[in-house]
């Protein structure tokens, strides 16, 4: 894999409350790179609102990749599990795993309405998918059907920060599940990476939104967070022996900006 390899996650291109309304926006995160790596949901592969105008700019994406000589990779996230490939992608000799997020939890994501009532079906898939207790090519495809099953009926009707307070709290449960996982977040990843990737130091994920930099159980979990309000986005990069993270400014271009941390893999 060509460096620098630069990780980007949650684009969530197309969707109504994605902070991306022009993919061009995204040039100066592509330019200088060897490999961008797309770390999931991406686009609205299942959001039947957003499909057609989020299919239209990962084309874009695509092209702006090609234009800048970047290859892009994408991983599976559980807006489009649709991905061929593990789901996972591995750095500095297995030192360094990429990975969206959605396989940490058993619900994959436990905060969503779908969730709560949909129980039997999960359940189901893991009597189905025993083997993704001790296999992480078996554990990302039941994340995959997963995400399938728990499909979102309903999506956000505004833009506005309120909006999203309101869907949190719609049904109170919500609220609390998100908080629960926004807390443990952290070291479900390190369990998750002792379980499958034993010789990973850094773990580098999305899917909750949440960005943070946590050392638990011996790890560096990182979360690059999302382009979707009230979260920022981060930006991550590998090369040259060298792990970082950083702010992405979005005044305008979006734009790699306050270093957060360095660490040598």
């Amino acid at each position: 894999m060509k460096q620098p390899v630069r990780i980007l996650g949650d684009l969530h291109l197309g969707h109504r409350v994605s902070r991306i309304d022009s993919v061009q926006k995204l040039r100066p995160l592509i330019t200088g790179t060897g490999t961008v790596i797309f770390n999931g949901d991406t686009w609205q592969e299942l959001a039947r609102p957003f499909r057609e105008k989020s299919a239209a700019m990962l084309e874009e994406l695509k092209a702006l990749c090609a234009e800048e000589g970047a290859e892009p990779v994408f991983l599976s996230g559980n807006h489009d599990p649709g991905w061929p490939g593990p789901g996972w992608v591995e750095l500095a000799g297995g030192r360094i795993i990429i990975t969206h997020g959605d396989a940490f939890f058993a619900e994959g994501s436990p905060w969503s309405r779908e969730a709560f009532s949909r129980h039997a079906q999960v359940a189901e898939l893991w009597e189905r998918h025993r083997t993704a207790i001790a296999d992480p090519a078996a554990r990302i495809a039941l994340a995959r059907e997963i995400a399938l099953v728990l499909r979102a009926a309903e999506y956000p009707k505004g833009q506005k920060l309120w909006n999203r307070v309101l869907e949190a709290l719609r049904p109170p449960r919500r609220a609390y599940e998100i908080l629960r996982v926004w807390t443990q977040q952290a070291i479900v990843a390190a369990e998750f990476a002792e379980r499958y990737f034993p010789d990973a130091k850094i773990i580098v994920k999305g899917h909750f939104h949440r960005t943070g930099i946590w050392h638990k159980r011996g790890k560096l979990v990182i979360n690059l967070g999302a382009f979707m309000n009230p979260c920022p986005a981060w930006w991550g990069e590998f090369d040259g022996g060298y792990f970082r993270c950083g702010k992405i400014d979005e005044a305008g271009e979006y734009r790699m900006g306050e270093v957060f941390g360095a660490w040598r893999v």
